[in-house]
């Protein structure tokens, strides 16, 4: 794997155990959980021809150089999607293969028999003709719009021939692109959907349409901004390329490696040490990276195999790390692209949205920490030497300068209130001034440590040195925008490819079909509705990325939720709808069968992939259960209610906010301990059934509080307090216990 497909830091290597030395089986493993990482997020080529290598890494800088002109000097919103999906088609068929290596298909095959010298190549180190030939017709069939923009706002409705024949090849393009770089599932639902616009007339009464004629869909799809160059598109270009190159330059930097050296100091002496600093290095790599399984990886690498020296087993090391990485995408202040779709769909400030989700990414993470507590408990893990550890203060140190460009967005976001554009470029600015800049400055001390050491070599020619430093910068700044560019273009082709489903949805008038299949579907039960949805989302997601799943659920199932719950009188506030179709489509990366994030954790961790995929969703049933509560108690998103015209009333007592967050906590605390048997020591059915009840006490306290003579607030004390007498009542039973033990033990017993 080149340095220009964004090789990742496997972390920090210890070498004072035989456990943790690089051995050639751990190599191999890595390099395959690398390698999957590469084929999913950057695509899977490795070109070993130097002019199309060279031609991969140009059109990769200048896409990165082309965002962050437009970021600095916006252009025409349309003209600026046309040139982002050029980029991410062009390059889609160059590092994308059609097919895999060792699973040809019969047409290769055939082709192969006619013509001796078709495709013999490795296509993961060459690139065929007819790929070279697509990535023409994919860049051409885009950027045709831009070079004949005026005319087509002239004859926009009333496409000429022209118009049709391009977009139809941009189209076919696309949905072959997608099928590269994102699997099967996503081009064949946008395939379904574009035939739907042509069968609708010979459909049931209650999927019909009158259908929708060639040149019709062409003109909605291609021309203008309703279909491929909608709002998902358009939120790629302005907000999410930017945030993915951010983290994209930070791990070439080193910040990923930091933050799990930050981590493994904290959280590495304590019982589960490992796997606790795997949760801790994957929220904070997670607030950056967007990506679940680049995540995965880029801690899971140390993470896994010292939670297997601590005596984890491989499914549930690697399960940890893939729950951990997972919800990345739903911790602030960046999460992942599909927060910012999210955002421009509901017509709210990103600010906004990051306030919403602040309380339950933090809950949801902190129950992580405590299921692995209770795992360590339960198996008796020891935790790791200190001496065997970095020490935290100068770790946090070392690498304090990472924390400056994280410290410049969120002060732009939150305090200046400027635009996630705005905030995403004064924050990559800084980094590559950091970048240009360390090395040289860590050039510069060394030379100073070594002269007071008296070990300075005195033919040591200063400026070649100090100069070789600030070429090593400059080439970690040249392969973090090739890392960039590579990481969005499955970005790019996703919500260009769920742009047509947005385009069918919106010329069909699908949604208000939907609405009544799911009306009928769930009996005008609004839980049974919910499930319905939710199972929608995890069925899509397993075959399907985050952002393509939100932007299809969130057009399709999110209206559906609105007017079913007005329909049964209850006005659900809009953000919190979306934040729970959202938090569905995380799963998409965990959900066994298909989950590509448990396969790169099943992958270091040398364990069965369905196991850790099963294990890792179990682990994650907090996550499940949170979109749940906060649809039905809005306080969990900061929200107090509803106004008349569907505005937010935020909610703003420190002292309620404090409340709220500490009786979630305990809440989820009750839950984690419900599912895995074991507070201090190991529950009882009964007490699992009263860790439950307490659970529902202090996150639903509406359900009870008519039962019982307290109010809401009084039902939520009630509920905590349930946690602890039950903690309390257990931690007694132990000391009783361990009194028995050492009076038997004195008057003899062995």
């Amino acid at each position: 794997m080149s340095d220009e497909s964004g090789k990742q830091n496997s972390g920090r290597e210890d070498k004072s155990t035989p456990e943790n030395q690089e051995t050639p089986s751990k190599k191999l493993t890595k390099e395959a959980a690398k390698d999957l990482v590469v084929m999913v997020e950057a695509g899977a080529r490795d070109p070993q021809n130097f002019l199309v290598k060279a031609v991969i890494i140009f059109l990769c800088v200048a896409w990165s150089v082309f965002q962050l002109s437009i970021a600095h000097d916006p252009i025409n919103s349309h003209i600026a999607r046309v040139w982002h999906l050029a980029f991410a088609l062009g390059l889609a068929f160059l590092v994308y293969p059609a097919y895999k290596q060792h699973s040809k298909p019969m047409w290769v095959s055939l082709t192969q028999k006619l013509i001796p010298s078709f495709a013999k190549k490795s296509i993961r180190k060459s690139i065929p003709v007819y790929d070279w030939i697509f990535a023409a017709l994919g860049i051409t069939s885009a950027l045709y719009i831009w070079w004949d923009f005026d005319n087509l706002i002239f004859r926009q409705g009333m496409p000429n021939t022209t118009d049709i024949i391009m977009g139809t090849i941009l189209i076919i393009l696309l949905l072959e692109a997608a099928r590269r770089a994102l699997g099967p599932a996503l081009a064949i639902l946008a395939a379904i959907f574009l035939a739907y616009n042509f069968i609708g007339p010979y459909l049931p009464e209650i999927l019909r349409h009158r259908g929708i004629p060639l040149d019709f869909m062409i003109s909605d799809m291609y021309l203008t901004t309703t279909g491929i160059f909608g709002v998902p598109l358009g939120v790629s270009v302005s907000f999410v390329f930017l945030f993915v190159l951010f983290g994209a330059l930070l791990d070439r930097a080193g910040g990923g490696k930091y933050f799990i050296d930050v981590a493994f100091s904290a959280l590495g002496t304590y019982r589960g040490g490992p796997a606790k600093a795997a949760v801790l290095a994957s929220g904070l790599t997670g607030m950056v990276s967007g990506s679940s399984i680049a995540n995965t990886v880029t801690t899971g690498t140390f993470t896994i195999p010292l939670m297997k020296k601590v005596g984890f087993p491989g499914h549930k090391a690697g399960a940890i790390e893939v729950a951990a990485s997972t919800n990345g995408q739903i911790m602030p202040p960046i999460m992942g692209a599909a927060a910012f779709i999210m955002a421009e769909i509901i017509g709210i400030p990103y600010l906004d949205v990051v306030r919403a989700a602040l309380f339950p990414a933090i809950i949801s993470y902190l129950a992580l920490l405590y299921v692995v507590h209770l795992e360590s408990l339960k198996m008796r893990v020891k935790p790791i030497p200190r001496s065997e550890l970095p020490k935290f203060w100068k770790t946090v140190l070392r690498g304090c300068h990472f924390i400056i460009p994280l410290a410049i967005l969120i002060i732009y976001l939150v305090v200046f209130r400027r635009s996630p554009v705005a905030s995403a470029l004064h924050a990559i600015q800084a980094l590559m001034v950091i970048m240009l800049v360390q090395r040289p400055i860590i050039a510069f001390l060394s030379l100073g440590y070594h002269h007071k050491a008296g070990t300075l070599d005195p033919d040591l020619n200063l400026k070649r040195y100090i100069g070789g430093a600030f070429l090593d910068g400059l080439r970690d700044l040249w392969n973090g925008l090739i890392m960039g560019a590579r990481n969005m273009i499955s970005v790019g082709i996703a919500t260009a490819t769920a742009g047509i489903i947005v385009g069918v949805v919106s010329i069909t008038g699908l949604v208000g079909r939907f609405v009544n299949i799911i009306d009928v579907l769930s009996m005008g039960n609004m839980a049974l509705m919910l499930i319905l949805t939710a199972m929608t989302s995890l069925i899509l997601g397993m075959g399907m990325p985050t952002t393509a799943n939100y932007i299809i659920m969130a057009t399709l199932t999110a209206p559906v939720i609105l007017h079913l719950g007005a329909d049964m009188g209850i006005i659900f506030p809009i953000i919190a709808i979306h934040l729970f179709v959202f938090y569905f489509g995380i799963l998409a990366d965990v959900t066994p069968p298909v989950g590509l994030a448990s396969y790169a954790g099943a992958a270091i961790a040398r364990s069965d992939p369905i196991k850790t995929g099963v294990q890792a969703f179990y682990y994650s049933l907090r996550t499940v259960i949170l979109p749940f509560i906060f649809l039905f108690n809005t306080e969990l998103l900061m929200i107090a209610g509803v106004t008349a015209a569907g505005g937010i009333i935020w909610l703003d007592d420190p002292l309620r906010l404090a409340w709220i967050f500490f009786s979630g906590v305990i809440a989820m605390f009750a839950f984690a301990s419900a599912l895995q048997g074991w507070l201090i020591i190991k529950c009882k059915w009964y007490e699992r059934i009263y860790l439950l009840l307490a659970c529902a006490t202090a996150f639903r306290p509406g359900v009870f509080d008519q039962y019982m003579p307290f109010d809401r607030l009084g039902m939520q004390i009630l509920g905590v307090c349930m946690f602890f007498a039950l903690l309390f009542f257990q931690k007694i039973k132990v000391k009783r216990q361990k009194k028995s033990l050492l009076a038997w033990t004195q008057r003899g017993g062995t």
